[in-house]
């Protein structure tokens, strides 16, 4: 960098022009920053100065120190779109986790039953799910399905699962806290937690899980507030939480007074979920469930199971952020529990996933691919030679859409990883068309290490 006379303070001139580098592509994403003392004393300024400007940059979450490595730029900069859908027409999508649009017939016929009713219009109007107890009770009702017994008192509705965890977060941390979650996770957390300030801490893993002697380690160093989890199908890398770990974890968050935020949205995906954290820590954990991925996205609806001393506090927070759910369409939701339709949509979402899942088995079979038949997404494994952004970006070229491990980061370490959403691109012809072009390219003798 050049310091000059721009009359800004000296840290602040360094921090933009650190910003500047990393957004224009001079610097890349993993790339070591020199010592800051080093920088230092080429500059000719003080150390303090250095480290300030780094520390505006981390905040912005831009560079991130690892102890005893160094400084290096977030592995993560590069994605500069939002993991939702597809980047261009052209592409086959593999990258967003949709679910297939099939079973939204059943969600249409019931939604068309509601509204040929004499109260249908109440529907349109401001709705109080917080004071409906029969709509409580269909929201337990939904969460025994997936391993959690819970009472109607505990629940809280929200409009999606993604603004749920976002009123969580805004309901009951402050900006600086810090909340532990695995090395790689749902980016959604990492936006959310950006835009309040809140500081995601990395806890090590053993065989794909959280280590629970780090995370205690984790407490006790770094002071977390709170843990962000997904025990199943997690997110990116298709793991389930052993028993034994999620009684574990329990034990700490009761210990250490940690507040657990237990995403569950994919745990209804599987035929036979193990009990849930909440079993066993029900007043230190916040249980999420949404029907976004085994019912419809479209219902838009999420049921927050929460302990009885943090009900009230999120239930101002929900109404402050205005996560209002639709009456319409959360009554559709429940009518579907109440009717056994939602039991048959999930069925027919899991067949489906299984049919593609086996296809992916069959094709790439000679390749680590992870995940097992029920779950709509898949983590595969690379070769040596490629990292996850660069096979991203020659799939994105061969014309499919998917993400690397690289978005799903959380500090500069990552595995050499892919998501492959299973159930995303609707026409099974393309799908297979994808999975082949993905198969090419892995088994290229091409040298892609420099891309």
């Amino acid at each position: 960098p050049i310091i000059g006379s721009s009359g800004r303070a000296i840290y602040r001139e360094l921090a933009m022009q650190l910003e500047a580098d990393i957004k224009n592509g001079i610097l890349k994403p993993g790339m070591m920053l020199p010592p800051q003392r080093e920088l230092a004393d080429y500059l000719d300024i003080n150390l303090s100065t250095v480290t300030r400007a780094f520390k505006l940059c981390e905040q912005k979450g831009l560079i991130s120190g690892a102890t005893g490595r160094g400084t290096f730029v977030a592995s993560d900069i590069s994605n500069a779109i939002l993991l939702g859908g597809k980047e261009e027409n052209r592409l086959i999508e593999m990258g967003a986790i949709l679910p297939d649009e099939e079973q939204n017939r059943l969600v249409v016929k019931t939604m068309q039953k509601l509204l040929k009713e004499p109260d249908a219009f109440h529907g349109l109007q401001y709705g109080l799910t917080e004071d409906n107890l029969l709509q409580k009770k269909a929201a337990v009702q939904w969460l025994e399905k997936s391993g959690f017994r819970t009472s109607p008192e505990r629940i809280l509705f929200a409009a999606g699962g993604q603004n749920a965890i976002s009123g969580i977060l805004a309901s009951l941390f402050r900006c600086g806290d810090k909340i532990g979650t695995t090395t790689v996770i749902y980016p959604g957390i990492k936006t959310a937690a950006s835009m309040l300030g809140l500081k995601l801490i990395p806890v090590a893993d053993a065989d794909g899980e959280i280590d629970p002697d780090i995370l205690e380690q984790i407490c006790v160093k770094e002071g977390i507030k709170a843990l962000y989890l997904i025990a199943d199908y997690h997110n990116p890398t298709t793991k389930t939480m052993k028993l034994e770990t999620r009684k574990a974890i329990a034990e700490i968050a009761v210990k250490h007074e940690l507040i657990v935020l237990e995403d569950a949205i994919n745990s209804l995906l599987m035929e036979k979920p193990l009990p849930p954290i909440a079993s066993f820590a029900p007043e230190h954990t916040i249980y999420i469930s949404s029907v976004s991925k085994t019912l419809s996205p479209g219902l838009r609806t999420a049921f927050v199971a929460s302990p009885l001393q943090l009900h009230k506090e999120l239930s101002i927070g929900f109404y402050n952020l205005n996560i209002m759910v639709s009456p319409l369409l959360t009554k559709t939701t429940v009518r579907l529990i109440d009717t056994g339709a939602a039991d048959e949509i999930v069925k027919q979402r899991r067949e489906g996933t299984r049919k593609r899942n086996r296809m992916i088995s069959e094709i790439l079979h000679q390749f680590d691919v992870q995940g097992d038949d029920y779950c709509n997404f898949r983590w595969l494994m690379l070769p040596q030679k490629f990292t996850g952004m660069t096979f991203e970006l020659y799939a994105k070229n061969a014309g499919v859409q998917l993400y690397a491990a690289e978005r799903f980061a959380i500090g500069s370490r990552h595995p050499q990883a892919v998501r492959i959403a299973v159930t995303a691109e609707q026409s099974i012809d393309e799908f297979l068309r994808g999975i082949g072009m993905l198969k090419n390219i892995l088994e290229s003798t091409s040298d892609f290490t420099y891309f």
